[in-house]
């Protein structure tokens, strides 16, 4: 089993490391985004979030959904369904030898792909940029994982 020590002087792994911290960043940030539309919009789910503007039946009118703030929450649950599988299947890729030109190729593209993807979420940019950017991601995933199957099983 490899020490720690050998993971952090591990290039292909500090990349990993790093491109995995920033897109885990970038979708934490997203929590925050949907916090600030739901605070500037006065929208809210749970009825307990809505004290601070009055009792009962004056502060249910703040119990209601908001264009911008289902727009962040969008881009948010589409950053946990594409960035999760990115860090498990990423982490395989690095611990399988792949060359550093490679890796770096993967993790950059996947993570200027969720990077552009966000920005095309909120903006919001026309089609087909923020679907193009999703592929690419996707696809950016799915090579890293046929690569790891073909190094495991010589496929």
């Amino acid at each position: 089993m490899a020490k720690a020590t050998q993971l952090i002087n591990n290039e292909v792994f500090r990349a990993f490391a790093t491109y995995a911290a920033i897109v885990l960043l970038k979708m934490m940030l997203m929590s925050l985004i949907t916090a600030y539309f739901r605070l500037t919009r006065k929208a809210f789910v749970n009825p307990e979030d809505t004290a601070s503007f009055g009792k009962e039946e004056s502060a249910k009118k703040y119990l209601r959904t908001d264009p911008d703030v289902e727009r962040a929450r969008r881009g948010h649950l589409n950053d946990l369904e594409n960035i999760v599988p990115f860090v498990g299947i990423g982490l395989l890729y690095a611990l399988s030898g792949p060359e550093l030109s490679s890796a770096l190729l993967h993790f950059r593209i996947f993570t200027g792909a969720r990077i552009f993807h966000t920005f095309a979420y909120l903006i919001p940019l026309p089609q087909p940029g923020r679907g193009l950017s999703w592929a690419v991601g996707y696809a950016v995933t799915f090579s890293m994982a046929y690569n790891v199957l073909k190094a495991a099983w010589l496929l």
